[in-house]
């Protein structure tokens, strides 16, 4: 395996598992400001993409012991990188490298590798719930309030929406305890645990624990003394079924390989499309502000959202200073502006006052 990329000012961004669903989102959004180049595994899956956006493809199986090499202005994450190849491969050829994929360990240790490899390039690991963008709304919020001691963050899933596989992966962490910081202590937390029912918008939605990135990323950044994140379904039925079978003990005797498609099934069921929601509240010294996120065009575009605005900050598109080594997206030096870089794509953010996660009897 000899995998290896190099920093070209004037060479295309490259989109690892870009004509995936959300890597196809991403491409379109791009198509009109850089040049892309479009890997995957199978190039004949990003045809029909790479002549709407005018892409070049090319194969890079991150499972395959093959290397691949190219001369690239950047690169985005979009698909599982389990081994860190496009992550070292980046690190390396000193390319600024965007990543939406991970998971908390792997966001953990992806953080380790890069702080240890000392990068010349911009590396952000934007892995947080939307690519980031529940990340981004942080920021705006504590900006206004002068810091985050508490930030609450409750997803509202819409069953009725486009998703690709790799959407549900969190169905695979639901047997695994994780680590939160509540009221400023450190502790060991149960998936679909702390289990309410809140409004976002319109509805009332159950909602309940999962293991996200912003859990471990906001404490640090923003030194929050609580966060916490939960997710429900907009079918009651969905959410009560997941809730039964943790109780029951499915997602510990059935966490192994063997059980992953068995565990994916209960929620990957793509629909045509839905409307992604997301409810977020950050309080400060006593003083609490609401914020409702919402994008019409679904959960893939909203998280493509995330993953352009990435892109455009490691490449100082945004105006913003580029600054080399790691960072989260809830660092983003211009909070204030991020109102009008999500409405620049459609998505809706609603501010106001609100007691955190305004829990419904």
């Amino acid at each position: 395996m000899n995998d290896e990329l190099n920093f070209d000012a004037h060479g295309p961004v490259l989109l690892v598992g870009g004509y995936g669903t959300v890597g196809a989102e991403v491409a379109r959004m791009a198509a009109s400001s850089v040049p892309l180049l479009l890997a995957g595994r199978s190039v004949a899956k990003g045809r029909e993409l790479a002549a709407e956006t005018g892409a070049e493809l090319r194969v890079w199986d991150l499972a395959d012991s093959e290397g691949f090499r190219a001369g690239v202005r950047a690169v985005v994450g979009l698909v599982n990188d389990p081994d860190d190849r496009v992550l070292h491969a980046a690190i390396d050829g000193a390319v600024p490298y965007v990543d939406i994929t991970r998971w908390t360990a792997r966001l953990q240790r992806a953080a380790t590798v890069t702080a240890l490899r000392q990068p010349t390039a911009p590396v952000l690991l934007s892995s947080a719930w939307m690519g980031g963008v529940t990340s981004l709304v942080v920021a705006h919020l504590a900006a206004g309030l002068g810091g985050a001691d508490a930030i609450e963050v409750a997803i509202r899933w819409d069953m009725r929406d486009r998703a690709g596989a790799d959407s549900v992966e969190f169905m695979d962490r639901l047997g695994f305890d994780f680590e939160v910081v509540d009221h400023g202590e450190r502790r060991m937390v149960e998936p679909l645990s702390s289990s309410a029912r809140v409004r976002i918008g319109d509805s009332v939605t159950r909602v309940a624990r999962i293991d996200t990135p912003e859990q471990f990323t906001l404490p640090l950044t923003l030194g929050s003394g609580t966060v916490l994140t939960r997710i429900g379904f907009s079918s009651a039925a969905s959410t009560s079924a997941l809730i039964s079978a943790k109780r029951l003990g499915f997602f510990r005797w059935g966490r192994g390989e063997r059980f992953t498609g068995t565990r994916r099934a209960l929620l990957y069921g793509p629909g045509a499309g839905g409307t992604a929601r997301v409810r977020v509240d950050v309080t400060q010294a006593g003083v609490s502000r609401t914020a409702l996120i919402s994008d019409q065009a679904g959960q893939a575009h909203l998280t493509a959202v995330g993953a352009i605005l990435g892109l455009w900050r490691v490449l100082g598109v945004d105006g913003a200073p580029i600054r080399p080594g790691l960072s989260f997206p809830e660092q983003t030096p211009v909070p204030e502006n991020v109102p009008a870089m999500l409405a620049a794509h459609g998505v809706e953010l609603r501010i106001g006052n609100g007691s955190a996660g305004e829990r419904v009897a």
